[in-house]
């Protein structure tokens, strides 16, 4: 009988991994479920046997079938708006009371991506087999993250698949308005950054040799203005090592790349994040309420605490609040309570936490996430309304002081010429 590795949680939110028997990975899934474990991982694993000496013609049998099976894919099989899309449409079909099979053939016959449509696919045969669609969406990591996946596992254990569908699509929805208002916040800046690159150097490669040649000329060597020389030294540096400044430039960014890879770089550059200004407070109110509707949703939709703090934790997206979290989960396990523990991490608002406190005291604390994360969505909206309107005078007096230097300096030296040709 195969055996299949797993990494699942049990119920008081631990990770465990290990093996077990089963014929096929609904069999195996369903087997943790029994034993109290809810899976997050399954993979078969290879006998010594087959792994060690293949068959020719079996891999190349196996490898001719995947390929008619699964299309070749580079980069993401759908992005996070795809996503979004099609779990709304997902959940409108079955809120409207078409069998989840139907619902998965409809979407998958009127699916252009063909990578998505295989994926589509996959989970209506996983469903016609006898599964559930959690178990298919086990099969597919890349494309369902964890918090999907435990947030329709615990739909199905609950009988309202159809209700936490529509949640699902309502957090993935707003998650990504507030990204798309995030990202359209940083475009203006990204172009005029990039345009006074261009400008800056267009004039030193071009325009500021050839005042350096009139320079020469009509002073005969006399001194020039300490501005002047470092602007004729800035000119003749990236006019002369053009590769070099590329360079560079590449080595600065690789540099960042590189830090980030790093736990100590990751979370040294999403402290700066949040502290940056002015940008640092919207990226904040941000990460909070992705933190506070993410929690709700998984809670409401009756994940235990332990283990939607832990999924929490993976999709935060900032690594300061992932160890918030971290120690909120340990505390928690303890029996000590959420908003506690987040008012000691110093990372959230006093409001988000007295907020959480009365939800706890009340007994309404994924409502309560749901009102904070609804409250930073519209702080976020302002901020970056705000952030908008001061945008564009800053990048202004930005491109004016590296011109108005450039002209001074160059302007001081034809001033001494006019003195000396008078």
């Amino acid at each position: 009988m195969p055996k299949f590795s797993y990494t699942a949680f049990d119920a008081n939110g631990r990770e465990r991994k290990g093996s077990i028997d089963a014929s096929l990975s609904e069999e195996a899934a369903a087997k943790l479920r029994s034993t109290g474990l809810f899976p997050t991982a399954l993979a078969e694993q290879q006998s010594k046997r087959s792994a060690k000496a293949p068959s020719k013609k079996l891999a190349v049998a196996a490898v001719a079938k995947e390929s008619k099976k699964k299309p070749i894919v580079i980069g993401s099989v759908i992005n996070t708006k795809g996503l979004a899309i099609f779990t709304r449409q997902l959940s409108t079909l079955v809120q409207a009371g078409l069998p989840l099979l139907r619902s998965l053939e409809v979407l998958a016959r009127q699916e252009k991506n063909p990578a998505f449509k295989w994926v589509v696919e996959s989970l209506a045969e996983n469903i016609r087999s006898g599964g559930t669609l959690s178990d298919g969406l086990l099969q597919h990591p890349k494309v369902f993250n964890k918090l999907f996946l435990n947030m329709v596992r615990a739909g199905e254990a609950g009988g309202k698949l159809d209700v936490v569908l529509g949640q699902l699509a309502k957090f993935m929805e707003k998650a990504e308005r507030i990204k798309g208002k995030i990202k359209a916040a940083m475009i203006y800046p990204i172009i005029i950054i990039t345009v006074a690159v261009l400008i800056l150097v267009g004039l030193m490669m071009f325009v500021v040799p050839k005042f350096k040649m009139i320079f020469e000329d009509l002073l005969k060597g006399a001194p020039l203005p300490v501005l002047t020389q470092l602007v004729l030294g800035v000119s003749d540096f990236v006019k002369n090592n053009i590769l070099a400044t590329i360079g560079i430039v590449v080595l600065v960014v690789m540099s960042v790349k590189l830090l980030r890879k790093t736990k100590a770089g990751l979370r040294l550059m999403d402290r700066l994040t949040l502290r940056m200004p002015p940008t640092g407070d919207l990226f904040l109110k941000a990460a909070i309420a992705r933190f506070t509707r993410t929690l709700g949703t998984l809670m409401s939709s009756g994940v235990p605490i332990l283990q939607a703090l832990l999924i929490t934790r993976e999709t935060s997206g900032n690594s300061v609040l992932s160890d918030a979290i971290d120690v909120v989960h340990d505390r928690v396990k303890e029996g000590d309570n959420v908003a506690g523990t987040l008012e000691g991490t110093g990372v959230f608002p006093g409001m988000v936490t007295s907020m959480i406190d009365v939800g706890e005291e009340t007994g309404q604390l994924p409502e309560m996430l749901t009102r904070i994360a609804d409250t930073y969505d519209e702080e976020v909206d302002n901020a970056v309304a705000g952030l908008t309107s001061i945008i564009e005078p800053v990048m202004i007096v930005f491109l004016a002081l590296i011109v108005g230097t450039i002209v001074i300096a160059l302007f001081l030296p034809i001033v001494r010429i006019i003195q000396l040709l008078s």
